[in-house]
């Protein structure tokens, strides 16, 4: 009987959380471990699951980098990183589609759909959804007078968001998205699936944005976790060195969606099961909100 009644308090902690959140749209970027693990993916898949059957409208965006990977050493096509960018060529690209497109979103979809949702694959081609330009990158070492700007092919950056398509699409569907863009000249291209996740949640005022990762979260320089970051602190967090490394990017993205529009932006840990719902609806939370 103890064990119920724990369970029924846990229903009620989520209560509050759950009516706020009704008919709210929630950007969910997938990756890292919790793409790769059997059990981590069933308990994403369901925390999705329930999100839309009590009426939130969760919208999913994927990345993919390791698998892309693994389908060009198979290819025995080589690959080069130019800060951290993967130089995509058109042999490359059509890899990138069809590994992000083709193999992973609808993986996500048939297992979103076998654990009673109804999904829905997309790439940022479909409905002209996220219309892309080329990034270029300057590099400009202290010796170089003159920057250097570094084509890294079909690698680009969201122009803009088709918001129609995700409008008339999330009230019905769980939306699943890779991170495939369209130029104006119609072709493809491969953008980092952590910005077009914000760029998607900025475009629809999205009333959170989140960031699973492979970190627990942005931890203080005595490895405490820091549950609350404002945006007016973010940077002295970056000259203090509080936040450092692969995290800078991760920030640096809330912090953009939050500066667009979106309500709350949390970075988590995507290696514990349902992770999303413990963030979510617990007063603490497990991982950093960033707020305006």
């Amino acid at each position: 009987m103890e064990e119920l009644i724990r369970k029924a308090d846990v229903l009620i902690e989520a209560l509050p959380y759950i009516q706020k959140f009704y008919g709210k749209t929630i950007v969910i970027k997938y990756g890292g471990h919790a793409m790769v693990d059997e059990e981590l993916k069933l308990s994403f898949a369901n925390d999705i699951v329930l999100m839309k059957y009590i009426g939130i409208r969760p919208i999913i965006v994927h990345g993919g980098g390791p698998q892309i990977g693994d389908m060009l050493k198979k290819l025995n096509i080589k690959t080069e990183f130019v800060s951290g960018m993967r130089i995509t060529d058109a042999e490359t690209m059509n890899v990138v589609e069809m590994v992000l497109a083709g193999k992973i979103n609808k993986d996500i979809v048939r297992l979103i759909n076998k654990n009673g949702g109804v999904a829905i694959g997309l790439s940022g081609k479909d409905g002209n959804l996220i219309r892309a330009e080329k990034l270029r990158l300057e590099d400009d070492p202290a010796f170089i007078r003159t920057p250097e700007i570094i084509d890294l092919g079909h690698v680009g950056r969201v122009k803009s968001v088709n918001v129609g398509v995700l409008e008339k699409l999330a009230d019905s569907y769980i939306p699943v998205i890779a991170p495939v863009g369209v130029g104006d000249d119609y072709e493809a291209y491969n953008i980092n699936a952590d910005l077009v996740a914000g760029s998607i949640a900025a475009a629809l005022k999205a009333e959170k944005l989140v960031l699973l990762t492979d970190v627990p979260y942005v931890m203080d320089k005595e490895k405490k976790r820091i549950s609350t970051i404002h945006l007016d602190d973010v940077d002295k967090m970056k000259l203090d060195e509080v936040v450092t490394g692969g995290m800078i990017p991760k920030v640096d993205c809330a912090a953009e969606a939050v500066r667009g529009g979106v309500k709350k932006a949390h970075i988590i840990d995507g290696r514990v099961q349902h992770s999303v719902l413990l963030e979510m609806f617990t007063t603490s939370g497990i991982g950093t909100q960033i707020v305006e």
